[in-house]
């Protein structure tokens, strides 16, 4: 009884491992741009200090040394490649939010929370929202 019992909480801690790390978007992702539906770069998500950042690791439709010419401070001129574009972003109840995202078309922030929908783990949606309370969801893809 005792040997049934271990085996079940081992199984339950095993599955529960599996659950949380299939919903967690660090990884890399594919980024769509929103006019021509193509894909336009690849993020990488990943967890620094207890926080949430994405950088770009890849432009798909640019030369590889293409610079933030929009950006401010000090991300002005800097390469795209390698720049971080999502930051401090906090783990809250079922998605990551309270943190910045930037776009380098523009150089523009803003507030950023993302999440996943209906259990699809392969699907990161990412909203941008502007102090006005005008924001815009996009959906980034897994990279495999």
């Amino acid at each position: 009884m005792k040997k049934n019992i271990i085996l079940l909480t081992v199984l339950s801690l095993l599955i529960s491992t599996v659950c949380l790390t299939a919903q967690s978007p660090i990884g890399i992702w594919k980024t769509i741009d929103d006019n021509t539906g193509e894909a336009k770069s690849h993020v990488e998500i990943y967890e620094q200090g207890g926080k949430t950042y994405g950088k770009i690791v890849k432009l798909l439709q640019k030369d590889p040394d293409t610079k933030c010419k929009e950006c401010t401070g000090a991300k002005k001129n800097q390469p795209l490649i390698g720049l971080v574009i999502v930051e401090n972003l906090k783990k809250v109840k079922d998605y990551w939010g309270k943190g910045i995202i930037m776009d380098p078309e523009n150089g523009k922030e803003y507030g950023c929370s993302i999440w996943f929908e209906d259990g699809k783990n392969e699907e990161l949606k990412v909203r941008g929202k502007h102090w006005t309370g005008i924001y815009r969801t996009q959906t980034w893809y897994k990279v495999k």
